[in-house]
């Protein structure tokens, strides 16, 4: 990891404990203060970690941090990103990059032009899971790569979350929610998209909480509800995505890539490892050895692997994959909506593999 980096965290909410035990362990980091809106809620990550609670533009001023965790909502990620990069620091985003890629696109250069790195989440795709499928396509397992399907399926989250408004308003949605994971994990896989093509539906107008203080209360559903789409890749291979918060379960693998040799089962890309599978034509199922990623890695490495990148170059977990991530989403969306085809601007360089590397 070389040097020691010092690390300021805005945005105390649930996700933060992740990412504090996460940079606990790594010696690369060094957690030195916290700050959100909430300074109680700063008051007491602090106080569990032994460092400084500060208001967020004092964090974000202050000398002794070095890069900023950005974990704030996702409609204030671009503003805190722009203050980070004015001050100097490298920033690495929970995902979004920002709330659209019309926010997104000037963070990229102006941390260009202040010389400062700049990542985004999910780095679930740095674990051993997606870099071990990566590895076996890339080594020519499967052949040409042909198609990928990406399904993830659920009944909504208000069944479990207290309060679950956001995902059924514009800008949350299964697409834009679990999205990143999945979309993500396929341009790593196949490369870069050029063009969507997408249809949506809502099956309710409101949604029941099931839990928390609020239990029985109604809310609105303002959202598509149930996305699907197909994505074309530069390379030739076409994704067909499903997203939905509509129906109860599947048996469906979250990503299976098929090749004209072989079909590949990836592991959910909500998740670090898991187990990568292989069936060669005239073959069986056979689960494959791990050949790469962080293993015993957990949110935050992101984190880690933007401290340990030259000047200069881009993170794995890069801004402009994000971009590229959030202008296929934002572009599914509106090619639902206005039933046409969408061109995507956007491309990314895939980022160099992982190791295997014990984390």
């Amino acid at each position: 990891m070389g040097e020691q980096v010092n690390v300021g965290i805005v945005g105390c909410g649930a996700i933060s404990g992740a990412y504090t035990a996460t940079i606990a362990r790594l010696p690369g980091l060094r957690l030195t203060a916290v700050a959100d809106l909430d300074a109680g809620r700063a008051r007491a990550v602090a106080e569990a970690n032994g460092v400084r609670a500060l208001s967020v533009a004092d964090l974000i001023a202050d000398p002794d941090v070095r890069l900023v965790v950005n974990l704030t909502t996702p409609a204030a990620h671009a503003a805190i990103a722009r203050a980070a990069i004015a001050a100097g620091k490298d920033v690495y985003g929970e995902k979004p990059l920002a709330a659209t890629t019309a926010e997104a696109r000037p963070l990229l250069g102006a941390a260009e032009a202040a010389g400062v790195r700049l990542g985004c989440a999910p780095d679930t795709v740095l674990g051993t899971g997606l870099q071990t499928a990566r590895w076996y396509v890339d080594d020519g397992l499967i052949g040409t790569p042909v198609a990928a399907t990406a399904v993830m399926v659920t009944p909504g989250h208000e069944r479990w979350h207290p309060n679950p408004d956001f995902y059924y308003l514009p800008g949350g949605g299964p697409l834009l929610d679990m999205g990143p994971y999945y979309v993500t994990a396929l341009v790593l896989l196949l490369g870069p998209v050029h063009r969507v093509v997408g249809a949506a539906s809502r099956t309710r107008a409101q949604r029941v909480i099931g839990s928390g203080p609020r239990v029985g209360d109604s809310i609105p559903v303002t959202t598509d509800t149930h996305v699907t789409g197909v994505l074309t890749h530069t390379s030739g291979a076409l994704s067909t995505l499903v997203m939905s918060f509509d129906a109860a379960a599947t048996r469906a693998p979250a990503i299976e890539v098929h090749g004209e040799r072989a079909t590949l089962v990836v592991p959910d890309p909500n998740l670090f490892d898991g187990d990568v599978l292989a069936h060669p034509v005239d073959g069986t199922w056979e689960r494959l050895p791990i050949r790469a990623g962080y293993r015993h890695a957990s949110r935050g490495y992101g984190v880690a692997d933007l401290a340990a990148t030259p000047p200069g170059e881009h993170p794995r977990a890069s801004a402009p994959l994000a971009l590229h991530v959030l202008e296929i989403m934002e572009s599914l969306l509106k090619a639902a909506t206005t039933a046409r085809t969408i061109e995507i601007t956007s491309t990314f360089q895939r980022p160099l593999p992982v190791p295997l590397t014990d984390g």
